[in-house]
Formats: C-alpha cells, structure tokens, sequence
C-alpha cells in the first residue's frame, strides 16, 4: 500500500519561494503519474501540476505557468513541486496524488493514492 506524505508548507511573504515534497512509502513513486492538488478556503480543489510516469509528460495550471515547476527524483521516491514568485492566491492546502492513466490523474480522476496535505500561506 503506497502511502504519501507532503512536506515543506509553511507561512512565506508575496514573491517567495517554497519548494514542496511528495514523499512515498510502502512502494515506488515512479510506477504513477503524480500530481499536485490544492484547495484554498471556501473554494473546491483544483489541480496544479501533473507528472507522468516517464517525464514526459508535465502540465500546470494556467495561473502557476512560468512561477512552479514539477520534478521527480526516483531515487528519492520523491516528487517535488518548486514554487517561485508566490502570490496571496496561492495560499491553500497542497495535495500530491498518484494514479494511473497522466491522461486521468491530471484531472484528479484514477487517483489510488492521496497525501494528507501541506498547508501554504503566502501573506506579508
């Protein structure tokens, strides 16, 4: 049973940086599509960014394109998402996920696994 666990959240001002971390257990990362999820107060959850399993594939929403970047480490069985130029909009709860088919996943549909979340704020 994969288990996932986010880490790297935390209080940062408007244009910081945080890089976030999607940390797996209990089995191999690199055999899913992963992606990451966020829901702000009062709003439902949106994707962010999605990875497939070979790299080919990467997508991001259209307000974080050009500010976050997805990556993979296999050797780690991590997957990170680096956050630049962060924006009080940007504040939510952080969710990665992995699943198959990238083509399901991307849309938050063929999720197997879901982390528990890291919480981000962005305010001065």
């Amino acid at each position: 049973q994969l288990q996932l666990a986010e880490s790297g959240g935390g209080l940062v001002q408007p244009g910081g940086s945080l890089r976030l971390s999607c940390t797996a257990s209990g089995g191999t990362l690199e055999n899913y599509a992963v992606g990451w999820f966020r829901q702000a107060p009062g709003k439902e959850r949106e994707g962010v960014s999605c990875i497939s399993i070979s790299d080919d594939f990467i997508d991001y929403e259209d307000s974080v394109k050009g500010r976050f970047t997805i990556s993979r480490d296999n050797a780690k069985n991590t997957v990170y998402l680096q956050m630049n130029s962060l924006k009080p909009e940007d504040t939510a709860v952080y969710y990665c996920a992995a699943g198959n088919p990238y083509s399901a996943v991307v849309y938050g549909y063929g999720v197997d696994y879901w982390g528990k979340g890291t919480l981000v704020t962005v305010s001065s």
